[in-house]
């Protein structure tokens, strides 16, 4: 347990490094107007501090840096979010003002939570397995080309192109649509293929003159893998922090950015409410310089995706921490509002 004078201390010695990224001294932290102690009682804590865990010494300078123990007693016992209401107000208009369709306000939130950070900020969005197939409309695009359009429930959208066999005329085509939406709405995107095979087949091969030779094309349209949904903003904010000057760790980070299954594995087991990982605490080898602050939206008691933040382990834990909180709030409640208007 720390004393009240080596919190401070350590308090005092993470906000500087924060905002600096400079190793910090007992001499330029005396000077500081919230310190009542002399440059030796903080340097005698400042040893007593590394001996713990809490601080490192640099080789270039006398001056101490936080580790990442001293990052997380900080996070764990030192900070507590605050009401920030510019930033609010930022990202309730922003979502406000673009109240369309559910992606759109995922996208737009990973930009703004990116430019209020100038941090890399990730969004992945409901896992399509766990979603229900809300309408399905085919639309024809030539004479042996159509475009399946399904909506879940979520509000997500999706596009896929099949061909048209040359057995099915356009009255059949729309006799199919809506024995499809009759019996398939409302079930979960996982089953699809299942209940299609195991129900509305037999329907369909009542109705549809010779719908044996449409039935390997119509469940295409359910067969085909269903991608991950992420959203990523500012991915280059990172190339901005002074830590990252290791091309090394550039490339590291920019393949497993481009690795979308590795980036969901990594934010899909996200417990519910605000969630910190700090440099080696992270399983993927990429981020271990990294701290990843992710928290999760919600339609009621039901979890449906995650919000993250990627910085340095310098990272500013208070900002980044209340803007997660606001921002999952108002996805919640913007999501809760387009599925009760969808209805």
């Amino acid at each position: 347990m720390l004393t009240e004078r080596q919190l401070l201390v350590l308090q005092m010695i993470i906000d500087d490094f924060i905002e600096t990224a400079h190793p910090v001294g007992s001499r330029a932290l005396s000077k500081k107007e919230k310190i009542p102690y002399s440059a030796a009682t903080i340097r005698n804590e400042m040893a007593d501090l590394e001996d713990m865990g809490f601080l490192e010494k640099t080789h270039s300078s006398s001056g101490r840096i936080p580790s990442e123990k001293g990052y997380r007693y900080y996070v764990d016992h030192v900070i507590a979010p605050f009401s920030n209401q510019h930033n609010i107000k930022i990202i309730r208009n922003i979502i406000e003002d673009g109240f369309y369709e559910f992606e759109q306000i995922v996208q737009m939130s990973a930009e703004v939570l990116s430019e209020l950070t100038n941090y890399t900020s990730i969004i992945l969005g409901p896992e399509l397995s766990e979603t229900k197939l809300k309408q399905l409309q085919i639309l024809t695009l030539s004479a042996h080309t159509a475009v399946a359009i399904l909506v879940t429930d979520t509000g997500h959208v999706e596009h896929r192109t099949f061909t048209i066999p040359n057995e099915i005329q356009p009255s059949e085509l729309e006799k199919m649509v809506n024995i499809l939406n009759d019996r398939l709405r409302g079930v979960p995107i996982l089953h699809l293929v299942e209940v299609f095979q195991k129900e509305v087949a037999g329907i369909m091969g009542k109705h549809i003159r010779d719908f044996d030779k449409s039935f390997d094309y119509l469940q295409a349209i359910f067969l085909q893998e269903h991608p991950v949904k992420l959203y990523i903003g500012g991915k280059s904010n990172i190339l901005m922090q002074p830590e990252f000057n290791d091309v090394d760790k550039i490339r590291s980070f920019y393949t497993m950015m481009e690795n979308e299954n590795e980036i969901a594995n990594l934010l899909k087991n996200t417990k519910h409410g605000i969630g910190v990982s700090i440099g080696n605490e992270n399983e993927v080898e990429a981020i271990k310089d990294l701290s990843l602050i992710t928290a999760t939206y919600q339609l009621g008691e039901e979890q449906l995706g995650t919000i993250a933040l990627l910085g340095p382990t310098r990272m500013e834990y208070r900002k980044v921490i209340t803007i997660l909180s606001s921002l999952s709030k108002e996805m919640s409640e913007a999501f809760y509002k387009w599925y009760k208007s969808s209805e």
